[in-house]
């Protein structure tokens, strides 16, 4: 037998006989309306076709149930990863989570925040651009919804809680197994996109200069600079190899992907093999073991991350931080070593 199709609550609530705020009670939490009453707009559903709308069941609730969620790009596997997790962890907590990217544009990054204030989320996870972000429609979200920065602060925000990952440690634990393992490594930063950037090539030159060493850093043209660093990484290295310049030691790369950019550059010109050049990231990227070779790099703790992220977010959410300062959780990483380094 076909179902009688219901178009909105206010059909249902007709057609039932529940009044509408009792419905969306029930479709938020059968538990919550009398146990007759759940009885009978369950035996009504069995016989009509119809799907809550989700923002209608939520209309008139203090809480929305919704997280929001700012990634620069949903194709980078980094950041995807971080997403899956903060989707386990919200589910576990009861939350639905949705996701915007910025797709590295500072435009779509302020119109993506100004959806999730019109869409009244309990909270905003943002993992931002970084210097390309535009600080006031991130000081108007952090005024208005609970907050918490993700992977990289932004200056000027000090006051909002922040959860990433030691990137004095990383770089520091990396930088040192090649110490001791090989030539001193030569250091290939990231674009001057966010605060990553900085923070690990102060600590590759910290690490430098408390060795004795002279520090020595590859940059690109910051000019122009974008999100795709596999290929800065391949351009700018591919430069240097070309000029025999770069060809034999050990490159550590700011993050796997200008290690991809790199190992293909040096693969092109025969640099890669046993006694060749040694090449290592920072992140453990989802591709970075498919490489050939396979890349050494250190691993992010993205659950960790995620977990922390969802609780700093949650306390806000429930006005548990209201008197505590902004905190600030990092975490260390974990030292991946593979065939390229």
């Amino acid at each position: 037998m076909r179902k009688a199709k219901i178009h909105s609550m206010e059909e249902l609530s007709a057609t039932i006989g529940i009044s509408r705020p009792t419905l969306s009670r029930y479709f938020q939490n059968p538990e919550s309306v009398r146990a007759s009453t759940a009885r009978k707009i369950s035996d009504a559903m069995e016989t009509l076709d119809y799907v809550p709308n989700f923002f209608a069941t939520r209309l008139n609730r203090k809480a929305t149930g919704m997280l929001g969620v700012v990634i620069p790009h949903a194709t980078d596997l980094f950041f995807a990863s971080v997403l899956e997790q903060i989707e386990i962890f919200a589910a576990e907590l009861g939350y639905t989570v949705f996701t915007q990217s910025s797709h590295g544009s500072p435009e779509l990054e302020s119109r993506a925040i100004e959806q999730l204030l019109s869409m009244n989320a309990d909270g905003v996870l943002v993992a931002p651009l970084g210097g390309q972000s535009r600080l006031e429609s991130l000081d108007r979200l952090r005024r208005n919804l609970p907050m918490v920065l993700v992977d990289s602060p932004i200056p000027g925000l000090d006051d909002v809680d922040f959860v990433g990952t030691d990137n004095r440690q990383s770089i520091r634990m990396i930088g040192e197994y090649l110490l001791r393992t090989g030539h001193p490594p030569t250091f290939l930063g990231m674009p001057r996109l966010n605060a990553n950037a900085d923070s690990r090539e102060a600590a590759y030159i910290e690490l430098m200069e408390e060795k004795g060493l002279e520090p020595v850093v590859i940059r690109g043209r910051s000019v122009g600079a974008s999100w795709h660093f596999e290929a800065y990484a391949h351009d700018v290295m591919e430069g240097h190899f070309a000029q025999g310049r770069h060809v034999s030691g050990a490159l550590l790369c700011a993050n796997d992907r200008l290690a991809i950019g790199a190992l293909r550059a040096a693969t092109r010109f025969g640099l890669t093999g046993e006694n060749g050049l040694r090449i290592a990231g920072h992140d453990d990227h989802p591709l970075s073991r498919f490489m050939t070779p396979a890349l050494t790099t250190v691993a992010q703790d993205i659950p960790a991350i995620a977990r922390a992220a969802l609780r700093l977010v949650a306390d806000q959410i429930k006005g548990d931080s209201h008197d505590l300062p902004p905190r600030r959780e990092t975490f260390a990483t974990r030292l991946i070593i593979r065939e390229s380094a």
